[in-house]
């Protein structure tokens, strides 16, 4: 980064026609180790580090990228962004206009965790590994620590100049159960924004000694009767149907392409009047995003307020189309990617239920659990949703009873917002340094949460 001359490279662009010109330069560290059963199975690092370049031409834009940081390696890529925008014939206005923001952000960490000790790192995965070994129903035991930093610096020929750094720390793990010939797994994992010092605060032995827990109690329950019920929701389960089946449908993108439910409803009421739900930039337990890949603010943008539609989520190209400004939400996944409409942190607001209240006056009802949950899919222009959530409890005449495996929830998100009746007032955000949300091949870190919600009706199946 010392010897990169961003504001030559935009200067260069303009002189050779470039009517607009932007270049972002990436530096990003990697480490993830994994134990299994006891024994460190592999420790890997990786750091990789660019400059993407972006120009439009008469309106059409050109992109190239290069890890080659040297004078010539930068011309080269200048140059072919360049042609690959001359090579398309067209002209048109590319880009809402933007903000011009100069900043100089990173997330504050009290320990660098590609510092810390391998050793130290290692022995943290091993232990918490061996603790999870309760018994002899626990089959199977893997452990991983995960440690990145993300140091971006965006600047643009309007005269924005924006660097933001991240680090994000994890823990994750999954047991495997048996029980009378049963096996169920049990997955959970808990990271933050933040340095090593989150990984020190934290009783992992105890953590994971509670996953095998959660699969031994599941292997040694039934799956619930099929059927439509009343279900409370957890936050986790809410967070991840919002992002997946309503948070897609919301990106700009996806709206103007004609691929969402949610095309043509902005001002129209989608939800009851429980719900709002929020994309923001920065908030406890998600994603730290104080700005997106096109130096944009990300804010606080409401996309959904008392069950009204009232904007989608944009970056500079989008935004275009609807004659709209950015909501920050232009997300790349490294320097060799273009930036697209990405949701941030995307969440439900908490409201004043409390748990019990709304589990009160529920005959036979799910507690539907994130914890251990696995995967699904979603139609975003159907507005469809299956996913297979965590270990659950039956609700019997308005409190907690047993535990049923292999839950399986599903259908019509809009459907299922009309028939949320009461929003809890807890908020639970996470963010995953395991995964990230894919689109389009690309792949960015999320947050994504809410309170606890009751809906009155949801389709529930058990594998």
């Amino acid at each position: 980064m010392v010897d990169l001359d961003l504001e030559r490279i935009l200067e260069r662009a303009v002189g050779l026609g470039a009517s607009y010109a932007d270049v972002r330069y990436q530096r990003y560290d990697y480490e993830t180790i994994t134990v299994e059963n006891k024994t460190l199975k592999s420790y890997s690092s990786r750091r990789l580090s660019g400059v993407g370049i972006r120009v439009a031409l008469k309106g059409v834009v050109g992109y190239a990228s290069t890890s080659d940081l040297s004078r010539n390696g930068i011309e080269k890529t200048l140059r072919n962004a360049l042609k690959a925008a001359k090579s398309i014939s067209g002209e048109k206005r590319p880009f809402s206009k933007g903000e011009v923001n100069k900043a100089e952000v990173k997330l504050s960490t009290r320990t660098d965790p590609i510092d810390v000790p391998p050793e130290e790192k290692v022995s943290v995965a091993l232990d918490a590994n061996k603790a999870a070994w309760i018994s002899d129903e626990v089959k199977n035991a893997v452990t991983m620590l995960g440690l990145s930093k993300d140091f971006r610096a965006f600047m643009s020929s309007e005269g924005a100049e924006v660097s933001v750094e991240t680090t994000l720390v994890g823990l994750g793990h999954f047991s495997v159960a048996r029980v009378k010939g049963v096996m169920e797994r049990s997955r959970h994992s808990e990271s933050m924004c933040a340095g090593f010092e989150f990984i020190e605060s934290k009783d992992w032995n105890a953590f994971t000694a509670d996953i095998s827990e959660l699969a031994i109690e599941a292997a040694g329950s039934r799956t619930p009767p099929p059927g439509t019920y009343t279900v409370v929701v957890d936050p986790r389960v809410v967070g991840l149907v919002l992002h997946e089946a309503f948070g897609h449908a919301s990106e700009g993108d996806l709206v103007f392409t004609g691929d969402s439910v949610l095309d043509g409803k902005l001002g129209t009421q989608l939800a009851s009047e429980s719900v709002t739900i929020i994309d923001e930039g920065v908030v406890e337990g998600g994603y730290y995003y104080p700005f997106d890949d096109e130096g944009t603010r990300k804010g606080r943008t409401v996309v959904v307020e008392n069950g009204v539609l009232r904007d989608y989520l944009h970056d500079r190209n989008s935004a275009q189309h609807f004659d709209a400004e950015s909501t920050g939400n232009g997300r790349a996944q490294d320097f060799e990617n273009l930036p697209i409409v990405r949701q941030t942190n995307y969440y439900m607001e908490p409201r004043d239920h409390k748990l019990e209240e709304l589990v009160e006056g529920i005959d036979f009802g799910i507690y539907v659990r994130g914890k251990g949950a696995g995967g699904g899919q979603v139609e975003t222009g159907m507005g469809t949703f299956t996913f297979g959530v965590g270990p659950s409890k039956v609700i019997r005449n308005g409190e907690m009873a047993e535990t049923v495996r292999g839950v399986v929830i599903s259908g019509l998100i809009l459907e299922t917002l009309k028939t949320v009746d009461a929003v809890g007032n807890d908020l639970e955000i996470r963010t995953n340094v395991f995964g990230g949300c894919g689109k389009m091949g690309q792949s960015v870190r999320v947050g994504f949460g809410g309170p606890h919600i009751r809906v009155r009706k949801m389709t529930v199946g058990g594998r």
